[in-house]
């Protein structure tokens, strides 16, 4: 049964960091492209980064530079490194997992950047 479990989320203030993590099981892990989503309140989910089994990396405009998605396919973990966080960033932010046979998400975590 795969299942993705996201954590490191938390409150900080604009201008700080928070480094999330997404750690996988069930799963082959180093086949899977592996991304990150938030969702803010009243707005539907939007792609925040990806990054294929290549380890290819793509960002959405409103976070590069800033965000860095990475993974460890020893640790079956996926990383978001959030730097420079905006009061626009506060959502929740999901982890998603996808091969050829299938997507599974995460069950989320609270970012707030507020201060």
């Amino acid at each position: 049964q795969v299942q993705l479990v996201e954590s490191g989320g938390g409150l900080v203030q604009p201008g700080g960091s928070l480094r999330l993590s997404c750690a996988a099981s069930g799963m082959r892990f180093s086949i899977f492209a592996m991304g990150w989503y938030r969702q803010a309140p009243g707005k539907e989910r939007e792609l925040v980064a990806t990054i294929t089994s290549g380890s290819t990396t793509s960002y959405a405009d409103s976070v590069k530079g800033r965000f860095t998605i990475s993974r460890d396919n020893a640790m079956k973990t996926a990383y978001l490194q959030m730097n420079s966080l905006k009061p626009e960033d506060t959502a929740i932010y999901y982890c998603k997992a996808k091969d050829a046979l299938g997507t599974f998400w995460g069950q989320g975590t609270q970012v707030t950047v507020s201060s």
